[in-house]
């Protein structure tokens, strides 16, 4: 135990100097040793993940290190933080060698070398590797593509680019593993922290609106923690939006009218979500005796025309949209007394409006 506590240890180090400038006096030689300890670590990972009593003994003393070091006064960046990064450890030194610019040439074009030897040379170890490293940087391609990219105000599926960070986005709700803590949900939270938000917003109305993927080859296996369904990644993106009410809101209020029916339109749940945010918006407004229309009390509330608008919207949709809309309005009608005359209920308005003019 001692001894591999003492190989954690030290491989916890390599780690942390891997994002450093130290690298630059690495040779080729250097970083063989590196991803053989890694993958011997990684071995390890998978003879004791089930042993609960060694993974947490190992576990308490890589933390016990970095707190004693941090106590010190020196200030690593972590390595090993847990056992379940020693399965990832090849992962994590390669993709830190790859992006510190202070390797040297030939470290690099070697760490190249073995990460891609070319076809016909890989052993299992090696093509697992090349596959997690392509997955992570379709990932970051993806965070990238949604952090950069801007565009107009065309509609969802026409604008290329939002089509495919839509496309991008979906794929990889679909990769990460449903087992993690919270799963897609601190995945997406993550990118509503990180991104710009208005762009985010309509990426995830253009992967609502996608037509479902079709599904897997018969017999194609699937990866460990893969949703098992086409679509599941439409349904964590519904579901999340659910469950972050100030994002439903902003989602709400800050997209295009037209955007949001067409979403409203293909997904139930966000339609009724939709439905009680303009309820409650036009519960807001209180008619004006002087001005003869409805108004608000703050002017962050909602207007007459902004509600009357995304009302028409919803009523000029096809069916069930449009019958479950008045059959709203007429439900809150009823419960503000069933007035049938103007300026007593939003209401009775609104329902006059939109038999007028939808």
């Amino acid at each position: 135990m001692e001894s591999l506590v003492e190989h954690l240890q030290r491989f916890s180090e390599l780690l942390a100097v891997s994002r450093t400038t130290h690298v630059s006096t690495w040779d080729p030689a250097t970083v063989r040793r590196a991803l053989q300890w890694a993958r011997y670590l990684r071995h390890v990972h998978r003879r004791f993940g089930r042993h609960v009593r060694i993974r947490r003994a190992l576990e308490v003393r890589l933390q016990n290190q970095w707190r004693q070091e941090g106590a010190s006064g020196s200030t690593p960046v972590p390595g090993l933080t847990n056992f379940q990064a020693l399965g990832r450890g090849d992962l994590l030194l390669s993709l830190r060698l790859l992006e510190n610019r202070a390797l040297g040439d030939a470290a690099y074009h070697y760490l190249l070398q073995q990460l891609f030897p070319g076809p016909g040379v890989l052993d299992t170890d090696e093509e697992a590797l090349q596959g997690r490293l392509a997955r992570l940087a379709r990932c970051r391609s993806a965070v990238q593509l949604l952090r950069f990219s801007g565009h107009g105000e065309k509609s969802a599926l026409e604008d290329p680019v939002l089509k495919t960070q839509a496309e991008l986005l979906l794929g990889r709700l679909r990769e990460v593993p449903k087992a993690e803590a919270e799963g897609p949900s601190r995945f997406l939270s993550t990118l509503w922290d990180r991104l710009p938000q208005n762009n985010f917003l309509k990426v995830i109305a253009a992967a609502l609106l996608l037509p479902p993927s079709s599904p897997r080859p018969q017999g194609e296996e699937l990866e460990l923690g893969t949703p098992k369904t086409p679509g599941d990644g439409a349904q964590e993106l519904v579901c999340w939006l659910l469950a972050k009410s100030d994002v439903m809101a902003a989602f709400c209020h800050s997209l295009p009218v037209g955007l949001l029916t067409s979403v409203a339109g293909r997904h139930p749940a966000l339609s009724r979500a939709y439905l009680g945010l303009l309820t409650d918006w036009g519960r807001r407004l209180h008619y004006d005796l002087q001005k003869g229309t409805w108004v608000g009390a703050d002017p962050q509330h909602v207007s007459w025309e902004e509600l009357y608008g995304r009302f028409q919207s919803l009523c000029r949709a096809p069916p069930p949209l449009k019958d479950e809309v008045l059959t709203a309005l007429e439900a809150c009608k009823a419960q503000d007394g069933d007035f049938q005359v103007p300026g007593v209920s939003i209401w009775t308005d609104l329902l006059l409006a939109l038999g007028s003019g939808s």
